[in-house]
């Protein structure tokens, strides 16, 4: 009885889920943002217990830097945003509901400059301002027809716990990759585009950016690639939203938006 009655009303809890992206594309969102929140800061506090942070004080204020210069711009800002620096060689960063930004030591290498750094904050922000990660959670509790997932959060690192934070995008570092799709993809590359130069980054430097990751480790594409998957026609969208966002870029400059984030 009580399974048929699931199959009677998860019908109409979808279309009840049923929201718009950013974008103007339908999602399903059947979580809360406080539900994403509190999911995305017990990922954060897991994973700061097991990944080893980078000390280096030049190098953090140059992440914060980049990051609270990018978070200031936030549509509705009224949050606090946390970001902390890994000790890890990869190139890779990652966005959480709830404020939290993770950015790895390695990324700096491949990211040359303040503008580039930015290409990646920013597009990782977006995928929490799009709501990727509930998005991505709504549709395997539709597919577990239940909310075990979400569930999974507490207790030791299970296999139930580490899909939970693949799907909230972080993946990379519990050893389960689970890559948002390549419309979740496209939405943060050109959202996270519009959002840098907002914040006064030069957003040409994002196509240098994506140049730099596919040149990156000539044995085998960057973990960022990996987990972020890369569609032929990335840099040709990110040229054609150019004209849109270096508008947003000289505007945000005539306005004082002029980050002078120093590189360690």
């Amino acid at each position: 009885m009580m399974l048929k009655r699931l199959f009677v009303l998860l019908p109409l809890a979808v279309l009840a889920a049923c929201t718009t992206s950013p974008l103007g594309r339908s999602q399903l969102q059947l979580f809360s943002d406080a539900d994403l929140s509190q999911m995305g800061l017990a990922a954060y506090d897991d994973i700061r217990k097991k990944q080893p942070t980078d000390a280096n004080p030049a190098a953090n204020a140059y992440v914060r830097c980049v990051a609270d210069a990018i978070t200031a711009v936030v549509p509705g800002n009224g949050q606090s945003w946390q970001v902390t620096l890994f000790r890890d060689d990869s190139a890779n960063a990652f966005a959480l509901p709830g404020g939290k930004i993770g950015v790895n030591s390695g990324l700096l290498k491949v990211a040359t400059n303040q503008d580039q750094l930015a290409t990646v904050v920013g597009h990782e922000v977006a995928h929490v301002l799009a709501r990727h990660s509930g998005e991505r959670l709504s549709n395997q509790a539709v597919v577990d027809t239940g909310l075990q997932a979400a569930q999974a959060i507490s207790g030791s690192m299970s296999p139930a716990k580490q899909q939970l934070m693949g799907l909230l995008g972080v993946g990379a570092q519990v050893g389960v990759l689970l890559p948002f799709s390549r419309t979740q993809e496209s939405e943060a590359d050109l959202l996270g585009l519009d959002l840098m130069a907002r914040a006064g980054f030069d957003p040409r430097q994002s196509v240098a950016l994506w140049q730099n990751m596919e040149r990156a480790n000539s044995g085998g594409p960057p973990v960022f690639l990996s987990t972020h998957p890369s569609s032929g026609g990335r840099i040709e969208a990110l040229q054609n939203r150019l004209p849109q966002a270096l508008e947003l870029y000289q505007q945000a400059r005539a306005q004082g938006r002029k980050p002078a984030c120093r590189a360690p």
